[in-house]
């Protein structure tokens, strides 16, 4: 285990460094547990773009965890959530936060379950280990059989909504004395199940726009006076007025569908959407924003784009029936600001960040509250953080009267008033004029006083300010006259200190570059060896059989050698701890001397 330990750690929280939320948040799980909360799991909503992943790595210090697991929804996520934590990435949160600053060379060890180049060793030195749910799935998961059932004394659920499921319960079961704190921007599943454990802290969208750190959101919903559709099973169009639209959209599945694979609405859709993002493009003055759509299927994904493509904006879609070249391609396009619009059914989901991201344009059903506030949460990254009049931290959704899409804000009044509220203004669900056929556009005021149900922090105690006046001494003094004479400014210094300031990196990522160089240098001493005698790699005198090339017959040699002395197999090289790789290295001339005298028999 490192010396590194989160419970013997104090970190200095730096207010000024740090979001609203993820302070409050931090202080909020520190109390809960030192007054003795009895509850095993908590649960944290926090909006799109408020610092979820940075309260990840502050949460094991608030309950002194001895070894904590982190687990995410998918890969994407496991990854992003690694970064943070990977102590040779200039932007790991630690740094980026300061909460480390008193102890600069001790942070936690990190390791990530990712197929094979993690090993157990690995884990037992790791402070924290980050994986995807997908690791750990299955009863007879290789990892959860070698992991004793204390091995973890916190577990926290990033996307906690999915943490209902058999493979998350598994989990749970698996370390049943961890303590769980669950994060999600929303606490219900697609299925309408709520996310386990008792919600302590909730931070309100209003709040989250009122101070910059999402757009300030607004809706353009589309109300005809009249309405034309057809419906699939009969093909006969219908006309009907508003007023039944929103009727049907409430009450018929079918109608809603109709609604949004008829080409007449969607090209209501598709006209206001443009509308929308030009105004924001114009405003801003700023040519990268763009849309993003939500189709029903992979046809209508290439109807979309085909109907954005016709009005002159660059347009593509993603979609699982494409390879994967083909989405990687769309998506190097959008962060190349390649494209106006992306089109896609259930593909940027949670994870996927582009602030450019802009306006929401929904050509599909969303029949629970969570996968359309995931959808919604694509728009919600801010171009200019903290900057809530910023022009470019603007995001429209654009929906249509008679898809009942209103209808999915409902489910916010069970656990944040202050959301309902707001929502209620993007989203109105009553009181508009409907015998204006035109757009109705409800812009909220998110700067009106909210009533808000979250846990307040009331009071914190011990808390010091010390100030190091540098100048104070006259050598100091000195020696910066001599820097500034010599056109040495502060930021210059700076920028030459932080170039030359060592890289840390962690004991997981030196086993495995240790690992893998130890694989390399049997190949280099292999190489070497043939040539010192004259032999041609690529023959295969060396083999009785003459199947195998020489190189081939002399590396496997050294191998053999080498597996013997550690009692690791060839093929299960990734299991090496560092004491066997390290002993391997430092044995391995010998080695090579060895196979020399037993196959040229001493001759140089």
């Amino acid at each position: 285990m490192n010396d590194f330990v989160f419970g013997t750690q104090e970190i200095a929280i730096n207010k000024e460094r740090l979001r609203i939320p993820q302070y409050q948040a931090y202080e909020v799980i520190k109390e809960y547990y030192e007054k003795g909360g009895t509850d095993r799991e908590i649960g944290i909503i926090l909006p799109v773009g408020c610092g979820k992943s940075g309260l990840i790595t502050l949460a094991p210090f608030a309950i002194k965890s001895k070894r904590t697991l982190v687990v995410a929804p998918n890969v994407k996520i496991s990854e992003q959530l690694s970064k943070d934590f990977n102590m040779s990435n200039p932007k790991m949160f630690y740094l980026k936060c300061g909460a480390l600053d008193e102890v600069k060379d001790a942070f936690p060890e990190s390791a990530e379950i990712r197929g094979t180049t993690v090993n157990y060793a690995d884990l037992e030195n790791a402070d924290v280990v980050i994986t995807n749910i997908q690791q750990l799935q299955g009863n007879e998961n290789k990892w959860l059989s070698k992991l004793d059932k204390d091995f973890f004394d916190l577990i926290i659920f990033d996307e906690a909504h999915h943490n209902v499921a058999n493979s998350w319960t598994e989990l749970r079961n698996k370390f049943q004395h961890a303590k769980i704190i669950n994060l999600s921007a929303t606490p219900m599943r697609a299925d309408g199940q709520i996310m386990s454990g008792e919600i302590v802290y909730s931070y309100p969208v209003c709040e989250a726009i009122k101070n910059g750190y999402v757009k300030k959101l607004k809706a353009v919903v589309l109300n005809p006076a009249t309405l034309r559709y057809v419906r699939e099973d009969q093909g006969v169009e219908t006309e009907v007025p508003l007023e039944e639209v929103r009727r049907l959209g409430e009450e018929d599945a079918d109608f809603r569908r109709s609604i949004i694979t008829s080409k007449e609405t969607a090209n209501t859709i598709v006209d206001a959407s443009i509308r929308e993002l030009r105004k924001i493009r114009d405003n801003s003055k700023n040519n990268k924003h763009k849309i993003i759509a939500s189709a029903l299927n992979y046809k209508h994904c290439i109807k979309i784009k085909e109907a954005y493509a016709a009005r002159g904006l660059k347009a593509d879609y993603i979609h699982s029936k494409e390879d994967s070249k083909h989405n990687k391609r769309v998506l190097e396009k959008l962060e190349n600001n390649e494209l106006d619009v992306i089109v896609q059914v259930k593909k940027l989901g949670e994870g996927f960040d582009h602030p450019y991201l802009s306006v929401a344009a929904i050509f599909s059903v969303f029949n629970n509250l969570s996968p359309f506030i995931q959808f919604v949460g694509r728009i919600m990254r801010v171009v200019d953080q903290n900057d809530p009049n910023s022009l470019n931290n603007i995001g429209t959704v654009v929906f249509h009267a008679g898809a009942n899409i209103a209808k999915r804000w409902e489910d916010f009044q069970e656990y944040s008033q202050a959301d309902q509220e707001y929502f209620d203004q993007l989203l109105p669900l009553e009181g508009l004029d409907f015998n204006d056929a035109s757009e109705l556009e409800i812009d909220p005021e998110s700067s009106r006083t909210p009533h808000i149900n979250y846990v307040k922090i009331t009071k914190q105690d011990d808390v010091l300010l010390q100030e190091i006046p540098l100048l104070d001494d006259e050598n100091v003094r000195n020696a910066v006259d001599i820097l500034l004479k010599n056109g040495m400014s502060p930021e210059i210094y700076k920028e030459i200190y932080e170039q030359l300031h060592p890289i840390k990196f962690s004991k997981v990522q030196k086993r495995q570059a240790d690992r893998k160089a130890l694989d390399d240098l049997i190949k280099t001493m292999a190489g070497e060896l043939l040539y010192r005698h004259c032999i041609n790699p690529e023959g295969k005198n060396l083999d009785k059989t003459f199947v195998r090339t020489n190189f081939v017959v002399i590396k496997s040699a050294i191998d053999k050698k080498v597996s013997i002395l550690t009692g690791v197999e060839k093929g299960k090289r990734n299991e090496m701890t560092q004491v066997q790789i390290d002993l391997a290295n430092n044995k391995l001339q010998e080695i090579c001397n060895e196979v020399e005298k037993e196959w040229f028999n001493g001759e140089t």
